[in-house]
């Protein structure tokens, strides 16, 4: 599909010759979204039988595949479900739609989540038929398309799984009951204390959920979707399990991963462009581990092997050392020393500031100078001094 060209393109050489109007481009653009309206409210409505009516007969393949996705939704509770055209394409009676979905979960989106689809639909007998419904090029997955969903409500979480057990589903919606009141209790800015945790069936299925090759996430425990420098209403983040690498955790590792999680799910709105990954992962590390007693030793071996080598990092950790794909022991050290770095703040001028400088660096622009002012304003030196307290705060607490 050619971007920006829309249905009138379509129409183009019989709009030369006299036979179109640009209102009859709008009249199939009409059509085409009260036809995917009505699919919408089928979906609301439960209604299995009209959802499919407007599938061309002859796809068969697209019928069973369809049938399938709407049972797979039976369990997750919609508050809302929608689509709109973007842009058309094509010819006459046969349109190609690039169409955003949108959709609520009952108590746990304030904004719509969306994604990103492609709809084919014929023209026979004055109504459209829908002979394709594909996920656009580049977007992820959804989890009904990977199977049937089950749903589990926790008192402060929504846990949706497929292929998993109920008593695992359970499980995780009880770790991430007990996460939300720990981060409240570090994080005293407004968010919802509520979490969405989903579980798909395999390290590839949470790499299609993601858009992304699983590859880069066999060794991560979990990760937290969602985006950043938005303004207004921020939809729920959804904190995706993979199943190989968080089973073998202990218990404590965890509930560990399921707190930071729910640490980025709650900073999310204070957390832009300008905010640096130290400071993001640092502060998710430190809402984990606060209060459980841990040493540095203890949760930062890496870093400490390197410092009594005499190898302490230069600088705080910069974005691309947390890169999935980075080697396992540089990762380990990024996260490591942007904790520790978290804890120096709240060591050394209190939790609050640390809390009031995360803010107060989200809240810039863009990244250049973000951090400078912002360590100017709440600690009142510079980044350079900084940064050479954090290294000798390394060599204080991993040195010995």
């Amino acid at each position: 599909m050619t971007a920006g060209l829309g249905v009138a393109a379509a129409v183009l050489t019989p709009s030369l010759l006299g036979c179109a109007t640009p209102e009859a481009s709008d009249t199939v653009r009409r059509e085409v979204q009260r036809t995917l309206d009505a699919r919408a409210a089928a979906v609301l409505d439960h209604d299995e039988h009209a959802y499919l009516s407007h599938l061309a007969p002859e796809v068969v393949g697209l019928y069973v595949e369809e049938r399938r996705q709407f049972r797979n939704l039976a369990d997750v509770p919609l508050r809302s479900w929608s689509y709109r055209v973007v842009e058309m394409d094509g010819e006459g009676e046969r349109v190609t739609a690039d169409v955003e979905l949108r959709y609520r979960l009952t108590g746990y989106d304030y904004a719509p989540v969306t994604s990103r689809r492609q709809v084919r639909l014929d023209k026979r007998h004055e109504r459209w038929w829908v002979t394709a419904d594909e996920p656009a090029q580049g977007s992820a997955q959804q989890l009904w398309q990977q199977g049937r969903v089950r749903a589990v409500h926790g008192k402060r979480s929504l846990v949706m799984g497929v292929d998993q057990g109920v008593e695992r589903l359970k499980a995780l919606a009880d770790r991430a009951d007990r996460a939300v009141p720990a981060v409240s209790d570090a994080w005293p800015s407004p968010w919802p204390r509520r979490v969405v945790v989903l579980a798909p069936a395999s390290v590839e299925a949470m790499g299609a959920l993601l858009g992304a090759p699983a590859a880069g996430y066999r060794g991560i425990a979990a990760v937290t979707t969602g985006e950043t420098g938005r303004t207004g209403a921020v939809p729920a983040d959804r904190i995706l399990v993979n199943p190989s690498a968080y089973t073998v955790l202990s218990e404590f590792g965890q509930d560990a991963v399921l707190t930071h999680e729910t640490a980025h799910v709650a900073t999310r709105a204070y957390t832009s462009q300008a905010t640096p990954m130290w400071l993001s992962e640092g502060f998710a590390d430190w809402v984990a581990y606060r209060g459980t007693g841990r040493t540095a030793s203890q949760t930062a071996p890496e870093l400490q092997r390197a410092v009594r080598r005499g190898a302490v990092p230069a600088g705080l950790p910069l974005d691309g050392d947390f890169s999935f794909g980075a080697d396992a022991d540089g990762l380990a050290r990024a996260y490591e020393g942007g904790w520790l770095a978290c804890e120096l703040i709240a060591e050394r001028w209190g939790e609050r500031k640390l809390t009031e400088f995360y803010r107060a660096v989200g809240a810039g622009r863009t990244r250049a100078g973000a951090v400078e002012r912002a360590v100017v304003e709440q600690f009142g030196t510079t980044l350079k001094e900084f940064t050479e307290e954090w290294r000798d705060y390394l060599r204080e607490r991993l040195g010995g």
